[in-house]
């Protein structure tokens, strides 16, 4: 499976991105997928997952401004973010993994695209 994350760039405070993933390959549509974001000189963390038929879970510092959807059609999976903050600045990833309730496991990782807010 390949993964390629597209749609950052550079956006001011209070404005929006929308991140695409692409899937090519092996794919499995019963497969979940999760963005995760990193800082430089931190730890990855979690941003966001989707199940297969749709169910959407976020992290409470993105809830209410960022939202997921899919086109299971295209393989692709959507990040829409709004009312970004600097904060949100870092390198998004896609990756496709196992969503067992609340727990997600990527097992394949896109190479990220940079989402950088101004302030």
């Amino acid at each position: 499976v390949q993964l390629q994350a597209s749609g950052g760039g550079l956006v001011q405070a209070g404005g929006s991105l929308r991140l695409a993933c692409v899937a090519s390959g092996r794919i499995s549509s019963r497969n979940a997928v999760g963005w995760y974001r990193q800082v430089p000189g931190t730890q990855r963390e979690l941003v966001a997952t989707i199940s297969s038929d749709g169910m959407t879970q976020y992290k409470d510092f993105v809830k209410g401004r960022f939202t997921l959807s899919r086109d299971n059609a295209k393989n692709t999976v959507y990040l829409q973010m709004n009312s970004l903050k600097p904060e949100d600045t870092a390198v998004y990833y896609c990756t496709q993994g196992d969503l067992r309730g609340v727990y997600y496991y990527p097992d394949y990782w896109g190479q990220g695209t940079l989402v950088t807010v101004s302030s």
